[in-house]
């Protein structure tokens, strides 16, 4: 028996401003199978996770709801512990990066940098918004890349012609929050010095087993770039912890991020384990084990910063960190249109969540390699392998063994060679786990279930039965199936616990955990119940379908112009073009939160907006209505977006949407919504 390890294990931090949907349960899933292997194996873990709440964004995002922040990420924090408690996805704690105990080792660590002189202070001339009244990230300006001269690109990179750039380059650059031409205006920020710690990353990205080959060789390329000053700063207004010593600056939301796994750990060990201390796992001497489980896309962060600030601050630093890729489905990038960017929320209403966790973990390896779901396979390799092998097995046994045999196990099982090579295949099963090579794990247990269908297959109790109910040789079978399926259950529990727990329970066994392979059964069962029910297609097509919000509203409002008479139907106006009555089902509509309105110098009729439409940028839309709304009137108020028309170029700026209004006798009125509506939410 190994020895008893101590471990901590973090997920990547959920954005506290959306749903979780199917990407992100590709890393919380394979974090929690990994979990409860190494539990089921007799370690000690403790799993811990938090929103992430800080930053402009979820700023913004509270305001357009009429919230404030807090409010906001609150209301944001449930949904997500709804879903992630939804997939079995079971933290020990699940806690915000907003919190006492995570500004007060915010400020600590970076305190203790400051004092190693690993911070530096240099003014930096940003774009600003005067509208606004605050300076614009790149997510936040747009306009005519310096390159090509190609209109509306972002403040970074310019998607036409692939250059990248500064965003004080861009040619009539506009805020895309009030469409205002940003001003440049210098601001002191504050820098940690990451060439300082050149030498010591370049040694601990290359520790054995800290990184995936493939991540440190790609490491490789920044450290011979040269590794720059990170800005950690960021001004007033914005949405986090203030800086210690200053009055209006505040630390980069990826600061205190990662210090949100120390100050989840720390939280839960003060309300659950009085019997561990913070300084057990996060001294610098430290043997306990820290692993974080993060997504390819955030490897930087936690590969260069994170540790470089942990051993400025003399912590430190994570045994290891493992890395999972990207998501598709049907092997392309997840879709709303075509109903493949699949809500955790979505899917929980059509599906057993453990259907998923099984087929994720049939794809995931220790490398860092993007999945596919792919739709069909997902039906095909659900209903072969746990309805038509695993439960089948259970199902072929028990009926006899209850009817027949009063539940009864047989006492012979435990002379059979075949359940003892079950047994025997355990400490390999339990070795994939622990090297997170699930798709071999999952490959080797399904092995064993034909083994297990092959000798129901060749001993034939029914037969037997059917010639002598009560022969002996048809207990002795089944019981041998059954403590088969006993073991499959066992290997299998880390990736399907709901499952585990009702074939415990069937099984009459107190523990499935890896130790009770050893166990041999002979005593009574309980009654056999369907133990999971096989994948409907069309309840999977039922998900995808309630997942096609642009396709939802296409087809409600094509549904609703079949009623419309030729007489009655006339072209609809959008931006001085016309659609016909055929195109009109391509039109998506969603709702949007008013973050600005303004008038427009210059042009009598027009309106600016700034909208949130629930997208990750807001959208400026001018739209002819000034002489029948003046701005107050439409300010935080919620509207109605037509989001999919081409940007159209004006004279005062792009144009990204129309808002919806009606027209009547020449007056024309902006169609409002009830302000609980959800921004980005699809109308049909």
């Amino acid at each position: 028996m190994t020895a008893k390890r101590q471990i901590l294990v973090t997920n990547a931090l959920p954005y506290a401003n959306g749903p979780i949907h199917m990407g992100h349960l590709l890393g919380y899933i394979q974090a929690d199978i990994w979990v409860r292997a190494m539990r089921s194996a007799g370690h000690d873990v403790i799993y811990v996770c938090a929103d992430d709440a800080h930053g402009t964004a979820i700023m913004l995002r509270a305001e357009a709801n009429g919230i404030s922040p807090e409010e906001q990420i609150k209301n944001v924090q449930v949904e997500h512990e709804r879903d992630f408690a939804g997939f079995n996805v079971a933290f020990d704690y699940y806690d915000s990066t907003h919190s006492d105990t995570n500004r007060k080792r915010s400020e600590e660590i970076y305190l203790a940098n400051e004092k190693a002189g690993n911070i530096s202070i240099r003014p930096v001339t940003q774009l600003f918004d005067p509208q606004k009244q605050m300076f614009l990230s790149d997510r936040f300006i747009k306009g005519t890349c310096p390159t090509c001269k190609t209109d509306d690109q972002y403040g970074d990179a310019c998607e036409k012609c692939g250059t990248t750039y500064n965003a004080t380059d861009l040619l009539n650059p506009r805020s895309t929050l009030s469409g205002a031409t940003p001003t440049l205006k210098e601001s002191d920020h504050y820098f940690f010095n990451l060439p300082n710690f050149t030498k010591f990353l370049q040694t601990w990205t290359r520790d054995e087993g800290r990184l995936p080959t493939s991540i440190a060789n790609k490491l490789d390329e920044w450290f011979e770039a040269g590794l720059s000053d990170w800005d950690i700063s960021r001004d007033k207004p914005y949405f986090g912890f203030k800086i210690p010593n200053t009055q209006d600056k505040y630390f980069y939301v990826w600061v205190d991020a990662p210090i949100g796994y120390m100050a989840s750990f720390e939280n839960y060990i003060k309300a659950h384990r009085p019997d561990i201390t913070f300084e057990d796992y996060w001294k610098k001497d430290s043997d306990k084990e820290v692993y974080h489980f993060i997504g390819k896309d955030i490897v930087y962060f936690h590969a260069l910063f994170w540790p470089a600030m942990l051993h400025g601050a003399n912590y430190r630093t994570p045994t290891s960190l493992f890395v999972n890729g990207f998501l598709t489905v049907n092997g392309e990038k997840m879709s709303k249109s075509r109903g493949t960017f699949i809500k955790a929320e979505t899917y929980l209403k059509h599906l057993n969540p453990e259907y998923l966790r099984y087929y994720f973990a049939s794809k995931l390896s220790d490398k860092v390699e993007d999945s596919d779901l792919n739709l069909d396979d997902f039906v095909l390799k659900v209903n072969s392998d746990l309805v038509g092998k695993v439960v089948n097995i259970a199902s072929r046994c028990a009926k006899f063994i209850n009817t027949q045999f009063n539940n009864k196990l047989s006492d012979t099982c435990t002379e059979s060679d075949l359940v003892n090579s079950f047994i025997a295949k355990g400490d390999e099963i339990i070795k994939y786990y622990e090297n997170r090579e699930f798709s071999t794990a999952i490959r080797e247990i399904m092995a064993l279930a034909d083994i297990a269908n092959q000798y129901i297959d060749e001993k034939k109790p029914w037969a037997l039965a059917k010639e002598n109910p009560n022969s002996t040789d048809v207990q002795d079978i089944c019981s041998v199936g059954l403590n088969l399926f006993h073991k499959i259950m066992i290997y299998l529990s880390p990736v399907l616990p709901t499952l585990a727990k009702e074939s415990k329970a069937f099984l009459n066994v107190e523990s499935l955990d890896f130790h009770a392979r050893f166990d041999v059964l002979t005593h009574s069962i309980h009654e056999f119940i369907p133990l999971m029910q096989r994948v409907d297609p069309k309840k999977v097509q039922a998900m995808v379908d309630d997942s096609k919000e642009d396709l939802q509203t296409a087809q409600t409002n094509q549904q609703s112009n079949k009623k419309t008479s030729k007489k009655e139907s006339k072209p609809v106006e959008t931006n001085n073009e016309f659609i016909g009555i055929d195109d009109f089902a391509k039109v998506q509509m969603k709702v949007a939160k008013v973050l600005e309105c303004n008038k427009v110098e210059g042009a009598d009729k027009l309106l600016q907006f700034t909208l949130d439409v629930g997208e990750e940028k807001t959208r400026n839309v001018f739209s002819g209505i000034a002489k029948f709304y003046t701005p107050e009137e439409l300010q935080g108020k919620t509207v109605i977006c037509v989001t999919n028309l081409a940007p159209r170029k004006m004279k005062f700026g792009i144009s990204e949407g129309m808002i919806l209004s009606a027209e009547k006798d020449g007056q024309l009125t902006v169609v409002l919504l009830p302000d609980s509506m959800v921004a980005g939410a699809t109308l049909a």
